[in-house]
């Protein structure tokens, strides 16, 4: 399966070291080869890398380890393809506007059925499970809150209903910040 790593933090800060120990897990000492990627928040912005390359052989990854990225909301993820192609477009995180905020999703584990999934108006890019989950979720999301971001935020009831969704469909372990402080 792939692994997450994610922070949440007061004030900004980097993840140089626990960035760094994701890194060589991705195909170097773990299995995880399949792609990386990692999503900083900046205010309202947010600022992803994103490469299908192990991540212990990147360019990309030591660039990342090497520049320190402030931010009080990261999320990063390393690959163990099972659904879709080892490419740019299947490497997590994926990141979407809704309500003039960009949302972010790194997933780890296997649903079954995610092909039947309603995503409405939001089509993946790839082929993963985990984005088709993504957009399904966002879906439900503006079907139970068409214009507020706020009551959503508030609401604990659709993170529950979807976990229980998902959960009838396979192994779910997910992260998803949307930069709001």
């Amino acid at each position: 399966m792939c692994e997450l790593l994610g922070m949440s933090a007061n004030v900004p800060t980097d993840i140089c070291f626990s960035f760094t120990g994701l890194v060589q897990r991705g195909g170097g000492t773990g299995p995880h080869k399949d792609g990386w990627g990692i999503t900083f928040y900046e205010g309202k912005g947010c600022r992803t890398f994103k490469d299908p390359q192990p991540s212990f052989q990147s360019p990309i990854a030591k660039l990342v380890q090497d520049y320190p990225i402030k931010s009080c909301s990261v999320i990063a993820h390393i690959r163990q393809a099972n659904r879709g192609i080892v490419a740019l477009e299947n490497t997590h995180p994926f990141t979407r506007e809704l309500w003039g905020r960009n949302w972010t999703y790194a997933h780890n584990g296997q649903l079954e059925g995610y092909e039947t999934l309603d995503t409405g108006n939001l089509h993946p890019v790839g082929e993963t499970d985990s984005e088709k989950a993504f957009c399904w979720l966002l879906h439900r999301l503006t079907e139970r809150y068409p214009r507020t971001l706020t009551r959503c935020l508030k609401s604990s009831a659709i993170s529950l209903s979807w976990r229980a969704s998902c959960g009838r469909r396979g192994f779910l372990t997910c992260c998803s910040p949307t930069g709001v402080t």
